[in-house]
């Protein structure tokens, strides 16, 4: 509905994957090929529905059983079980997969095509479902170069023919270069993968090179046991490179750089003794908040790479799992990244220290509030900025980087 609250909730993410549902269902030349993990979100389905039988969908359907209990997205009364039972009636059957390939079908894809022809895709982490455009942090991209469509459109016809063939295919066993005039240059590896290596070693030697900075959000990185992503972020928090990380929860992950400094911050919902508004703000429901899968390394360079999509950037998703991961060299992009990183780091590690301020040192509650540093003439105490000027610590490199 136009003004709609969920219009700046889903804020550009939302423009971008509606507008390109719209053009889709308002152009009879459009067909749409789409993959989806998480769909729930009503408007979405009753737009798919208008595309009659333009329209393919692979929907996952993959289950769990806790306690004798099964749940997923493949039993009768989920919602992607309803939305596909829609789906067949307006689309027709044929036209309606269901898979998890050998674990999840992870994939969150649009593919718009013209006379068999693809010629634009919206891929990346967010889900098509009212938590993933409504709640959590997440980043969408729609690329126009007919030649990434393209290879998007191979990978959808292989799942769609068979599946279970994929892992062993062309299209899983490299990366995909696509450089075409006036744009970035696009690097795309498409999951499962017989060995995860193959995806996540560029992450990890992109991670281990970096000379400046690096920056991410990996909403599952403490549920990553082991693998290249796991090794590079381990050595990461022991370099003096300037490193932000963002992650939903904490785990037993390491939060702190060598000097001290925070170099890892997670989402921590504050209500009971925090200011307003974070006092009465509403916990986001039951599921993560932080949904970004992405990593930035030296975006204030020319050697600037950007990570992205569906990947959880875990070896066991790259293995068995229906998924994309995406690397743009381009600086503009990155910083764009990096500002998002910036964003969340900055709004979260406000949230770690209220919680630090409001405990004492047994973990007790405490009565002193976070407050502002006072000027040095009124506190005697040093000024507030004096530990950007420390050698060689996370603060000085955090200085340093972003004054110029």
């Amino acid at each position: 509905m136009p003004g709609d609250v969920y219009d700046w909730l889903g804020f550009e993410a939302y423009d971008l994957l509606f507008q390109f549902l719209k053009e889709a269902v308002e152009d009879p030349t459009i067909e749409l090929d789409v993959l989806a993990y998480d769909l729930n979100e009503p408007d979405i389905v009753a737009q798919l529905e208008r595309l009659g039988a333009r329209l393919r969908i692979i929907l996952d359907d993959s289950t769990s059983k806790k306690k004798g209990v099964t749940t997923g997205h493949g039993t009768p009364a989920s919602a992607e079980s309803q939305a596909a039972a829609r789906l067949r009636t307006s689309a027709t059957a044929e036209h309606v997969k269901r898979t998890h390939f050998n674990n999840l079908q992870h994939h969150k894809v649009f593919i718009a095509k013209r006379n068999g022809q693809c010629f634009k895709v919206l891929a990346g982490s967010m889900n098509f479902s009212f938590r993933g455009i409504y709640i959590q942090a997440n980043n969408v991209l729609v690329f126009t170069a007919p030649e990434v469509a393209a290879l998007f459109g191979q990978v959808f016809d292989a799942a769609f023919q068979n599946p279970a063939a994929f892992k062993g295919s062309a299209l899983a066993s490299k990366w995909h270069v696509v450089q075409s005039a006036g744009n970035p240059v696009v690097h795309l590896c498409f999951s499962p993968h017989r060995s995860a290596n193959l995806s996540l070693n560029p992450v990890r030697g992109a991670i281990d090179q970096a000379a400046s900075s690096v920056l991410y959000s990996v909403a599952f990185l403490n549920q990553i046991k082991s693998g290249p992503t796991k090794d590079a972020f381990d050595r990461l928090m022991t370099r003096p490179v300037f490193s932000y990380g963002v992650v939903d929860s904490r785990g037993n992950l390491e939060v702190r750089k060598p000097d001290g400094s925070t170099g890892l911050v997670d989402f921590a919902f504050l209500a009971k003794n925090a200011p307003e508004p974070f006092k009465s703000e509403w916990s986001g429901g039951k599921g993560i908040n932080i949904h970004h899968k992405f990593v930035v390394t030296d975006f204030s360079l020319p050697s600037a790479k950007v990570f992205t999509g569906s990947s959880n950037l875990a070896p066991g998703g790259e293995e068995g799992n229906g998924d994309h991961l995406i690397m743009i060299e381009d600086r503009k992009i990155a910083l764009a990244y990096a500002i998002e990183a910036l964003r969340i780091f900055d709004h979260l590690h406000f949230r770690s220290r209220m919680q630090e301020a409001l405990k004492d040192k047994k973990g007790k509650q405490a009565t002193e509030k976070l407050t502002l540093d006072k000027p040095t003439a009124i506190s005697g105490k040093p000024a507030w900025f004096e530990k950007y000027y420390v050698a060689n610590s996370q603060r000085e490199r955090d200085r340093l980087l972003f004054s110029h």
